[in-house]
């Protein structure tokens, strides 16, 4: 499904990422794990088009996504959980849902919020609210359904536990954890997988932009 092949990326002149390799093949989840700084988030933003690699190639079910503008990549089915949510203040959290989704020709608004909705019920509740009147677990909860609502192939996850309070952190692992089975494939980045472990199927660790090598016995 996904293969980053030798990906080198710098931000500002300083090189954050040095030939990192993985892959996520259909339907299984593998943690991304690093310290904070590692290279998790750029390579992240690097697989959406947010950054350029200087050396590299990633491919996804066949594509070269170094040729794609970012939004394409949406439009192949992959959703973004950023860190930072970035969701939009002023929009409600249905508007927040269907941003990814309004700029798709493919996808239906209502079968993408029924999908949401049966999978996070809690959300059509507030639905009408404005995002920035959620609590920051509420509006990881909402990066999440937006995700979903357009990751139909591949569902890139960013800290989705950073910050969150055990109640709304154990309601993610859930949600996430359901996935599995689906032909939904994940790339979880986290700083560890305490919340995550039991539900990857592989882990890739990160040191300094690079793959982790076992040192040998």
């Amino acid at each position: 499904m996904l293969k980053v092949e030798s990906v080198h990326v710098s931000i500002q002149s300083v090189q954050v990422l040095r030939g990192l390799s993985l892959r996520v093949d259909t339907g299984r989840m593998v943690g991304l794990v690093g310290r904070n700084g590692a290279g998790k988030t750029t390579l992240l933003r690097t697989l959406m088009g947010h950054l350029t690699p200087s050396q590299g190639r990633i491919v996804f079910d066949g594509h070269d996504l170094g040729k794609l503008a970012p939004h394409a990549r949406a439009a192949l089915g992959i959703g973004y959980m950023p860190e930072d949510r970035g969701l939009v203040p002023e929009l409600t959290v249905e508007e927040n849902i269907l941003v990814p989704v309004w700029a798709s020709k493919t996808l239906v608004e209502a079968e993408r919020l029924a999908l949401v909705y049966r999978v996070l019920p809690e959300l059509r509740e507030m639905r009408t609210r404005r995002a920035l009147l959620l609590s920051g677990g509420q509006q990881k909860l909402v990066a999440l359904a937006r995700a979903l609502a357009v990751g139909t192939r591949l569902l890139l996850l960013d800290e989705p536990f950073e910050g969150v309070a055990p109640v709304l952190s154990k309601r993610l692992g859930e949600v996430i954890a359901g996935l599995k089975g689906s032909a939904t494939s994940v790339l979880m980045a986290q700083s560890d997988l305490n919340h995550a472990r039991r539900i990857v199927d592989s882990e890739v660790v990160i040191e300094r932009g690079a793959n982790l090598v076992p040192s040998e016995a």
